[in-house]
């Protein structure tokens, strides 16, 4: 008889990797909403345990730690909604510790089964967690420094995508049968290394664009409105690279153009090489979504761009980060998928 979903150790690393999608959004959210200082100390917040942390308090507390003054002065406060973001990010972050632990103990107590290799790889899901934690206070301390931003959230997409693969191998291992589990040797052996190349630059791009997030001055590199502010850049196309914020920015719109292209590119050879190796199209779909998800999220961010009057639309630059998620990780269930397959067929068919 097969166990229910909510009886299969394997749904406890989906779960995880559920909520940890669920603290980048409200990641993206705290900056949205510009609160990433609205809980200064760690792992306190204003000296307490709560959110609910007056003007008044938060002066005082600000006036008996100096050091701690928020970088729009000591005059600046929060909102309890603001202050509660944060607080509630990192709640989840350290409640997610106890399914993590569970994990762990589920795997090392069932290793005659799992094998050792799942017992590692659930291991290296709390080691990642305990660095995320790390990272964390860093951003606290460096007042959510653009490259600790960055650094957040590229590990955040390694622990999401450690549990994807051990949810993957769970799986297969629990009996699950699926077309994607077998594959080709001639199409792994063709296309393994482009699925990891395209995973990998989407990757790259979307921690950029993180990057230039979190920093007003490269987030403002350019113009605003259409067509000077985008497609083009102070009126540009090829604008003078003359200060961080434009270089920056212009670098970030030319690799998302060039991942475009090689994700369209790529798509299609890929297409073509598992019609000509009889591989399930699954693997060939994963790339093309990956591909749809990037070419929207181009979209999203000249919106947000083109929108920008007075002020910009934050509420699109959530939406361009959970695209830009989404399009990753579609394109590291293809690679995975591809990775742990079973070979079938002959090397030399090609």
């Amino acid at each position: 008889m097969v166990a229910p979903w909510f009886k299969r150790p394997s749904t406890l690393p989906l779960v995880i990797a559920i909520m940890a999608l669920l603290i980048i959004i409200v990641g993206g959210t705290i900056r949205v909403l510009d609160a990433g200082e609205s809980c200064p100390d760690w792992p306190k917040c204003f000296g307490g345990w709560g959110f609910d942390v007056s003007e008044d308090e938060q002066l005082a507390w600000y006036e008996s730690n100096p050091d701690e003054v928020d970088s729009r002065g000591i005059d600046h406060s929060y909102s309890t909604f603001e202050i509660f973001t944060e607080w509630f990010h990192r709640l989840l972050a350290s409640v997610m510790a106890i399914p993590v632990l569970a994990n762990f103990l589920i795997i090392w107590s069932r290793r005659e089964r799992y094998g050792d290799g799942l017992v590692r790889t659930s291991f290296l899901t709390g080691i990642l967690l305990i660095v995320q934690g790390i990272a964390g206070m860093v951003t606290v301390k460096q007042d959510n420094a653009d490259w600790s931003v960055a650094l957040h959230l590229i590990l955040a997409l390694f622990f999401v995508s450690i549990l994807i693969w051990q949810w993957i191998l769970m799986r297969r291992i629990e009996g699950k049968k699926w077309p994607m589990h077998e594959a080709p040797a001639g199409f792994v052996a063709k296309q393994l290394n482009r699925f990891i190349t395209l995973t990998c630059t989407i990757l790259i791009l979307l921690v950029l664009g993180a990057w230039v997030a979190a920093n007003k001055e490269y987030n403002a590199g350019c113009a605003v409105g259409f067509p000077n502010g985008w497609p083009q850049c102070h009126g540009y196309w090829l604008p003078s690279l003359d200060g961080p914020g434009i270089m920056v920015q212009m670098f970030h719109r030319i690799g998302a153009g060039i991942v475009g292209i090689a994700l369209i590119v790529g798509s299609m050879r890929i297409r073509e090489s598992a019609l000509e190796f009889g591989a399930h199209k699954g693997f060939s779909r994963c790339i093309d979504l990956a591909t749809g998800f990037w070419l929207l999220n181009v979209f999203v961010g000249g919106l947000y761009i083109i929108l920008a009057k007075t002020e910009f639309p934050e509420f699109l630059s959530l939406i361009h980060l959970i695209v830009g998620v989404t399009s990753f990780l579609t394109a590291m269930f293809g690679t995975l998928m591809l990775m742990s397959a079973d070979l079938v067929g002959d090397d030399d068919e090609e």
